[in-house]
């Protein structure tokens, strides 16, 4: 059985002082069974979130990480930065950055491949617009997004990771895919590894991302091939975000 995984996307919300709030409340994560847990922060609040985390089971990650080891690249941060503050790895291709940020496939790539290659985690997103989904392009989307890296990369470096499907037409709007469809849009990732290596397929956790909360978790963590969710908005709320943590080990269990 694979081990749900549970992460929360801070994005770009916190300071000091609600920071150390959230993180305190945050140490009761470690009390849960059958999860294992992550936080994904801001880079000024890596140090803070890190320190906080210190012999705790929450894993402190970055949101997006640069393919360079270092050198003249004005705002970006390397894995040897991430390294120093003992992050255990980055979420990388997250739609936001794709969008916002104009992340190519083969950046992401390489960011995944830096990561991989200082044995640090990777949480490989993936996901289609709604003009995508409506034009019956999802799985033609999602399958260009992972292929870039299993191409490259192989179906080994992903086996212990975890992929993140978060169509963006839910990211944030209140909509969230049904498990049914999340579980059909998983079931075809997880075939389209299982075309490179049957193992890695079978060992790798997909988890779902796009308006995650308490009220819906459970639902979307009944699918067999949903194996955790990546959270946005509701990471921010210590109990919103620990009931979806506790939903997810109760499936596990």
């Amino acid at each position: 059985m694979r081990q749900s995984w549970v992460g929360g996307n801070w994005k770009m919300n916190g300071l000091r002082e609600s920071n150390a709030a959230l993180l305190g409340a945050l140490k009761g994560a470690e009390q849960l069974a059958g999860v294992d847990v992550a936080i994904a922060v801001p880079a000024p609040y890596w140090q803070q979130a890190s320190e906080a985390m210190i012999d705790c089971a929450i894993n402190v990650m970055a949101q997006s990480i640069s393919p360079h080891a270092s050198g003249a690249y004005t705002g970006d941060c390397s894995v040897a930065m991430m390294q120093d503050f003992k992050l255990s790895g980055a979420l990388v291709g997250h739609s936001e950055r794709r969008q916002g940020a104009g992340e190519s496939d083969a950046l992401v790539a390489a960011q995944f491949a830096a990561l991989r290659g200082a044995d640090l985690s990777a949480v490989l997103c993936v996901g289609e617009t709604l003009a995508e989904r409506e034009a019956g392009e999802t799985l033609a989307v999602v399958s260009r997004q992972l292929v870039a890296v299993l191409e490259q990369y192989g179906a080994e470096a992903l086996a212990t990771g975890v992929l993140a499907y978060e169509p963006v037409w839910a990211i944030g709007t209140g909509l969230t895919a049904t498990p049914e469809q999340a579980q059909a849009v998983h079931a075809s990732l997880r075939a389209v590894v299982a075309a490179f290596d049957i193992d890695a397929a079978n060992t790798l956790r997909i988890v779902y991302g796009g308006s995650v909360k308490a009220d819906n978790a459970a639902g979307l963590f009944s699918m067999p091939d949903i194996d955790g969710a990546l959270v946005g908005g509701a990471s921010l709320s210590a109990s919103e975000f620990l009931a979806i943590c506790q939903a997810a080990g109760q499936i596990a269990l």
